[in-house]
This record gives C-alpha cells, sequence and structure tokens, in this order.
C-alpha cells in the first residue's frame, strides 16, 4: 500500500511502493454494499482497467495494447464508444422492463421471495469467490502479460481461461447439490411450501454460477483486445429470454400464484427458462471472443505462469468484498422473515425482500446515469494525480465531481422521494402486483432515496482510496458500515410491524452510508491535507435550501391531483410530471439566487454530452 505523509513545502514522500494496480474496491457486480447485482439490470460488469475510461460511457477508448485482434484505433474506437453508448441504454430498458414484466408474473409475496432468494445466491457465489478476483487481480495481470509477454498473452490466457471453467463447474456441481442448505441459509423463516418452491427453482438457478463467472472472463478477455460492444449487447438477449419466459409463466400460470398453487412444471418453466437466458449470453460472447481470432487449447501447466503471485494481492479485496456480503446476507434474512410473519398475520402487503430489490432497481438509476459517467471520467485522472502525489489536484477532482453530482443528484434525490408511490404504481402494479404492493415498494423507494446523496459521496470517496492504491481502509470502514446496517436492521425487524420492517432495513443500509462517509471523509483529510471541506458543505447546504421550494411545490402538485383527480392513472402519471417540471424551475430559479457556482458547470456538462 502507498502511504504518503506531508513534510514542509505541502509536499510528500512515499514510504513504500504499491505495484500498478486494478481498481479492486468496485464490485463487479453493484456498487460497493448495494443489494442487488448489476446483471439485475441486464448489463455485465466492465472489468476496470487502470489508467482508461470506459466506453459504456460513451468516452473515447484507448486501443488496447499488443496481441492479435485489437480494435482498430481512431475513428473504428470512435464508433465502438457510440457502439457501446447505445448498448448500455439498450440493456438498461430492457432490465428495466425485465423487472417490470417478472415482477407482473410472481409479485411481491413469498413466491416471489422464494424465486428472487434462488435466483440471488448465484450472483453472490460468485460475486464473493470469483467475481471480486476478476476485477482486483485478473484483469490488470492480464494487461500486464499481453503487454508482456512474447506471445502476446495467449499462453496465460489458456491457463486462465482453463482454471476458471474447471474452478467455475466445480463450484456450480457443489452449488446445485448444497441447494437445500443455501436456501435455508438464506430463506430460514420460509414456510415448508415456499422453502420447497426455492429450492426446485435453486437446482436450475444456481447454473448461473458457471455463466456469470464465465460471462465475467469472456468479457474481460475481448475487452482487452480493444471489443467492447458485445459485453453490453450480450445481456440484451438475456434480458429478453427472461421476459419472454415470464410472460410464458403468466399466461400459463395466470397472476397470483402461492407456493402452494405454483405446480413444479411451471416453477421448472421460471427456472429453466432463466438459466437459459445466461446461459445465451454466455454463448454470445464466447463466438464474439472466437471472431477475433483467440482459439481456446486446455492447460492447467500453472508452474510460473504468474496467477499465485497475483491471487495473493487480492486479500483486501476479498475481505471487502466478504463484508458486503455479508450485509447481503443480513438484509435477505430478515427482509424474508418479516414477509412471512406478515403474511401468516394476515397482512397481505408483499413486504420482502422482492419489494426491496424491485425498489433498490428505481433508486439506482440516478446514480447509474449521473454519478457512475462523472466517476468514470474522473477515476483515471484521479489515479494519475495520486500516483504524481499532486494533493491539491485529487482534491480538486474529488471537490468538483461531487459537487456537480449534488447539484442533480439533491433535488432528483427529493423528487423521487415525493412521488416514489405513485411513480412505483405506475413501474409495477400490474399482474401479480397489486396497487397495495407497489405503494410498498414506494414506501422502500422513498427512505432509500433520501439516501441517495451520502450513497454517491461515499462511492466517490473510495474511489479516492482506489486511486491511491489503498484498498485496505475500504476493507475496514466496510466493517463499520456492515455494523451499523446489521444493527438498525435487527432494531427494526425487533420493533417494527412485519410490514414494515423492510422499510426500516432500508433506512439501516443508507445511514451506513452516511456513518462509512464520515469516517472516509476524516481518514482521507488527514491523508490528503483536506477534502476541500468548506466548499462541499457550502455548496451542499445551499443546494438543499434551494430544493425547499422545489419540494413546497411538490406537495402542492400530489395534493392537488389526489384531492381533485384521484388515484388513477391520470395522477400516477400528471403528478410526477407536473411536480417535477415545476419543482425544477423553482429549483434553478432558487439556485441562481443563492449563487450556486455548480449550476453553470451542470449547464455544461449537459450540452457537452448532448453535443456528442
Amino acid at each position: 500500500m502507498v502511504t504518503d505523509s506531508p513534510n514542509e513545502g505541502g509536499k510528500h514522500r512515499r514510504r513504500s511502493s504499491q505495484p500498478e494496480g486494478p481498481l479492486p474496491g468496485e464490485s463487479p457486480l453493484r456498487p460497493s454494499g448495494g443489494p442487488v447485482p448489476s446483471f439485475e439490470e441486464g448489463e455485465l460488469p466492465e472489468p476496470a482497467v487502470p489508467g482508461t475510461h470506459r466506453a459504456a460511457e460513451g468516452a473515447e477508448e484507448p486501443a488496447a495494447p499488443g496481441g492479435s485482434g485489437d480494435a482498430p484505433a481512431g475513428g473504428g474506437m470512435m464508433r465502438s464508444s457510440a457502439i457501446m453508448a447505445v448498448g448500455t441504454m439498450a440493456s438498461r430498458i430492457t432490465g428495466f422492463v425485465r423487472t417490470i414484466v417478472l415482477g407482473a408474473a410472481i409479485g411481491t409475496h413469498l413466491l416471489g421471495d422464494a424465486y428472487h432468494t434462488a435466483h440471488t445466491i448465484p450472483f453472490i457465489l460468485n460475486d464473493l469467490l470469483i467475481g471480486g478476483l476478476m476485477a482486483s487481480v485478473v484483469v490488470p495481470f492480464l494487461v500486464k502479460r499481453r503487454k508482456r509477454d512474447a506471445d502476446g498473452g495467449k499462453a496465460t490466457e489458456d491457463r486462465l481461461f482453463t482454471t476458471t471453467f474447471v474452478a467455475l463447474f466445480l463450484l456450480t456441481a457443489v452449488a446445485i447439490a448444497a441447494a437445500e442448505f443455501l436456501i435455508w441459509l438464506y430463506g430460514s423463516r420460509f414456510t415448508d411450501a415456499q422453502f420447497d418452491a426455492s429450492v426446485h427453482l435453486a437446482r436450475y438457478l444456481l447454473s448461473q454460477i458457471f455463466f456469470v463467472g464465465l460471462s465475467g472472463l469472456l468479457t474481460a478477455m475481448l475487452n482487452t483486445r480493444g471489443y467492447f460492444g458485445a459485453g453490453v449487447w450480450a445481456p440484451v438477449l438475456n434480458n429478453l429470454v427472461i421476459m419472454t419466459v415470464a410472460g410464458m409463466f403468466l399466461w400459463v400460470a395466470g397472476p397470483g400464484r402461492t407456493p402452494d398453487t405454483v405446480t413444479e412444471g411451471q416453477l421448472t418453466l421460471l427456472g429453466a427458462g432463466t438459466a437459459a437466458g445466461m446461459a445465451l449470453q454466455a454463448l454470445v460472447l464466447f463466438v464474439a471472443l472466437a471472431r477475433t481470432g483467440y482459439r481456446w487449447r486446455p492447460r492447467l501447466d500453472l508452474r510460473g505462469s504468474g496467477l499465485g503471485e497475483a491471487v495473493k494481492t487480492a486479500g483486501w479485496m476479498m475481505m471487502y468484498t466478504l463484508l458486503t456480503q455479508a450485509g447481503l446476507w443480513i438484509t435477505t434474512n430478515i427482509a424474508n422473515a418479516a414477509n412471512v410473519a406478515a403474511i401468516e398475520e394476515g397482512r397481505s402487503v408483499g413486504a420482502g425482500i422482492t419489494a426491496y430489490n424491485l425498489a433498490y432497481q428505481l433508486f439506482q438509476l440516478p446514480y447509474a446515469i449521473i454519478a457512475v459517467s462523472l466517476i468514470t471520467v474522473l477515476l483515471p485522472r484521479m489515479s494519475a494525480h495520486a500516483d504524481d502525489h499532486d494533493w491539491d489536484a485529487v482534491r480538486s477532482d474529488f471537490s468538483r465531481t461531487l459537487r456537480i453530482s449534488a447539484f442533480v443528484l439533491v433535488p432528483m434525490a427529493f423528487a423521487i422521494a415525493l412521488f416514489a408511490e405513485p411513480l412505483s404504481i405506475l413501474a409495477f402494479a400490474r399482474g401479480s402486483i397489486s396497487p397495495a404492493d407497489a405503494a410498498n415498494i414506494g414506501q422502500i423507494l422513498a427512505v432509500m432515496s433520501l439516501g441517495l446523496v451520502p450513497f454517491t459521496v461515499f462511492q466517490l470517496m473510495l474511489r479516492v482510496f482506489f486511486a491511491m492504491g489503498d484498498t485496505r481502509t475500504p476493507a475496514l470502514i466496510a466493517i463499520a458500515n456492515l455494523a451499523v446496517h446489521s444493527a438498525l436492521a435487527l432494531v427494526s425487524y425487533l420493533l417494527l410491524p412485519p410490514e414494515t420492517v423492510v422499510v426500516g432495513v432500508a433506512a439501516g443500509f443508507m445511514f451506513s452510508f452516511l456513518s462509512g462517509l464520515v469516517i472516509a471523509g476524516l481518514v482521507l483529510s488527514r491523508r490528503i491535507g483536506g477534502l476541500d471541506g468548506k466548499h462541499i458543505i457550502g455548496t451542499l447546504l445551499r443546494l438543499h435550501l434551494a430544493v425547499v421550494p422545489s419540494v413546497a411545490a411538490g406537495f402542492g402538485v400530489l395534493w392537488a391531483f389526489e384531492t381533485f383527480v384521484g388515484p388513477g392513472l391520470l395522477t400516477y402519471i400528471g403528478a410526477p410530471v407536473a411536480g417535477c417540471l415545476l419543482g425544477a424551475l423553482f429549483f434553478l430559479a432558487a439556485a441562481r439566487l443563492l449563487r450556486v457556482p455548480e449550476l453553470s458547470a451542470a449547464v455544461e456538462l449537459i450540452r457537452g454530452r448532448l453535443r456528442r
């Protein structure tokens, strides 16, 4: 780890060296600590390569070095960036539609929780044992070997592919054999019928461990060759398959199925169909890799390959991943138990892990669209400044990115919180999800949205640590996050009515990021000589003042629609649209009056994006 201390004159001296490394804390499946794999949105992770921009965000991508089959530079790479930008949007749109169709098919009650628990476990195991290693060690190692080896890294790739193939096959076989234990681990309070249904689904869904892991490796190998399109377009096919399967299930079984009334054939359709979508995704990626000229030659001669030494550097990353998965395990168990208790008490409102996951799908969209784009541009530049020990530039990059993100996310967070229920009813109230179930999703979303800014600030702070080559500190901070999240989730389970426990769990999850950013901010401030705190806090205060008239206007619009129009499609569409348009005008006027400097910066950023 690189540790630096300021001395006279503002200079910094490096105490120990750190080899050039990856962005290990960035989970390949979700923003750190997030409860839902990003595969749920239909988007494969792009393995992070230090010093490059990710073309998924529309940035021009440098050609991969060395090796046959590299994509052409210049216009070809710009064309590839455009393809990826469109592909990423298609992945998100089809992924969101997939979520809606699947929700309509299985609902948010016991059957929905049985499916989502069985479906989540493969991603948890892959993230814990394979995915984190891929992002933190394998991709940077592969890039270096392609640069340095006389054969362009071909032998290393063959060893890696063979080893990963065998490891994934064995892991998948063991997981399928242990399906009952795994379902019990995440759903110990399931009813008997719900447990049996989840185990039946898991026999098929656990096969995704193999295909998810293989897809991650294939995407990494494609990216190191300069090919990026397949990694974002293949998940679109996966989404289309699952949408079709969910539609077929709804047609065959009808809405409102429960673990007691669903048949084994219907469960098989749901489980095997979902797994088939991921298998098709892996197949498409394998064909895309073969078209670059790669021909796999199985080999397991690992001695002298350097893989063992590379894996040793992933210790803190693996601890970080373990802690985030522990938080997911707690969330899943408590949400599942609360939903069973609520339904057993006759409170027929879906309030378990399914409702939690659906709310998170909506919550993460603003972060994914706004903040991730800025982070993508920020990280390589900040990494270069950190390598030069230019802490003033690091501080400036962090402060500017945070303030511009906050300018958009602060009003957006309050808008989502205000209109969470009509938006959730509009999105999810169909098929097996009743308006009451959808309104409950909206309550969870409202609580989550109030944590959107702390969530984003914490993610930005993690990127500063990663830019400095420090994975130890994020892992230690994750211990505090887990403690806060776990304690508040347990308190919610013990004190709140069963149907509102998941709302408390969501609040605990968001509060853990608030505590995490306080700890991370104190550590970073000491390490780099401040975080421009006065400027940042001043901007955040002015932004929250500027949003007050917008919130008042939004409440007025919502009251008017509910009073004079009443529940219905016109209110669910009209109130958010009218409230957001009026609120935006009030916010911009207040921001101008309060002289928020980020107003002009945000306008320039939007103009720049529109010109692309």
